[in-house]
């Protein structure tokens, strides 16, 4: 079996060893987040964000050891987009010696992408 048998409207889900991988999600995307997750390697290094109405709506997400979930609540006006751009801005720094790759899918994209400082 395929991840993209698993995913709603294929996202084509496929990062490189060493990208450091990057999910964003609304509440109603969770099962995508979930079922990424789960492929995942024990290795992965990344981070998830999920935008949510309230803290009624956090519960426990299963992810490796070095990929952070954190839940972003409207009614305390945090906002997806604020969050993954301030991620994106501190984790793709200007470095000339590397290049610094993030592999993300963001809710409302078919697609995952590749971000690079590059």
């Amino acid at each position: 079996m395929f991840l993209s048998d698993l995913l709603p409207a294929t996202i084509s889900w496929q990062p490189a060893a060493g990208d450091l991988v990057l999910l964003g999600a609304v509440e109603a995307d969770l099962p995508v987040v979930e079922t990424v997750l789960a492929t995942l390697p024990a290795r992965a290094r990344g981070q998830v964000f999920v935008e949510v109405d309230s803290a009624a709506a956090v519960r426990e997400l299963a992810a490796p050891g070095r990929v952070c979930v954190t839940w972003l609540r409207r009614d305390l006006g945090q906002s997806l987009g604020e969050a993954v751009g301030a991620w994106l801005g501190e984790m793709l720094p200007v470095d000339l010696e590397r290049e610094h790759r993030v592999y993300g899918w963001i809710s409302g994209d078919r697609a995952a992408r590749i971000r690079t400082n590059a």
